[in-house]
């Protein structure tokens, strides 16, 4: 998913002399070409991502477009007083681009899980948030962020993701969810980052009958698609890699509560959340493995009505 994120970008960069990528001395065998492209557009901070974000801010301050690229517990947890008070105070156009999600580096310790960022980083007034499941919607984040000014938080898998949807899938439609299955069953799978092709995977598996979206994006989503998947599927599924507290999960259900407060929804939908559980993960493993340990998994028995 990387890979796809940071080639898509080095053809959005060719079209935008705006964009410009600082990276915290990672991505080797990644971002050479952007580097071998535009070197004045470069720029290799080291590891030092707390600068790293200043740096962009900056150069944001000067007109850039600017991407800060690191392992996703480094720029985001390291970097929380300087993406508020530099980035997202002032609106600037930075983007916050986070590799190795969840468990991805899951044999490097807890140290490297990227687990909790999802529910900090929405918390931020002016922030965008958003989470691509395979290397198609990686490229369409890429593209959209290109495009759009303001402050993003782009949540990636690390290598090797496989692809869910089409490689010529169209564009992502921004704060809307992105649909890979339709059906008329009550049930609604809803997953975000690279654990969909782990979910469409079991889905098979278990023979059910279920809708399936991605999430691509989680800050902001618009409330009347939302509502209508409610309406037409009571029985919703939410399935991340994150934290329960504050994840996609919990945006969904907010974006729900307030929808039914209004009016707006007549029933509230039953919402099961697959998510880790409110702990540390002190073992070490591949990301297959933490996510087993951690119950990253359908049953049969979530799509019982």
């Amino acid at each position: 998913m990387r890979t796809a994120f940071i080639q898509q970008l080095t053809e959005e960069a060719a079209l935008h002399d705006d964009i410009f990528l600082i990276v915290g001395d990672l991505g080797y065998n990644v971002v050479e070409t952007f580097r071998d492209r535009f070197p004045d557009r470069f720029l290799n901070a080291g590891i030092a991502e707390q600068q790293m974000t200043g740096m962009a801010a900056g150069l944001a301050r000067e007109g850039y477009n600017v991407y800060i690229y690191s392992i996703a517990n480094f720029p985001t947890l390291r970097c929380l007083e300087q993406i508020r008070n530099d980035i997202t105070y002032y609106k600037g156009s930075v983007k916050i681009v986070a590799v190795g999600a969840g468990y991805a580096y899951g044999s490097l310790g807890m140290s490297h899980h990227a687990t909790e960022e999802i529910g900090i980083m929405r918390t931020l007034p002016n922030l965008t948030v958003l989470s691509p499941s395979d290397p198609s919607e990686a490229r369409s984040v890429a593209t959209f962020s290109a495009n759009t000014p303001g402050s993003m938080y782009i949540r990636l898998g690390k290598a090797g993701e496989k692809q869910v949807f089409p490689a010529d899938a169209a564009p992502l439609q921004p704060q809307q969810l992105h649909c890979l299955r339709e059906s008329s069953s009550p049930n609604l799978l809803i997953a975000s980052g690279s654990i969909l092709f782990d979910a469409v995977n079991q889905v098979e598996e278990l023979g059910v009958d279920t809708a399936i979206y991605s999430a691509p994006f989680i800050k902001p989503l618009d409330d009347e698609p939302l509502a209508l998947l409610a309406e037409q599927h009571p029985h919703i599924i939410v399935m991340e890699e994150h934290q329960q507290s504050c994840g996609l999960g919990s945006a969904l259900i907010e974006k729900w509560s307030d929808l039914y407060a209004r009016g707006r929804l007549k029933q509230f939908p039953r919402v099961h959340r697959i998510a880790t559980a409110d702990c540390y993960t002190s073992v070490a493993g591949s990301q297959a493995y933490l996510r087993r340990v951690n119950r990253l998994y359908l049953t049969s028995e979530l799509f019982e009505a």
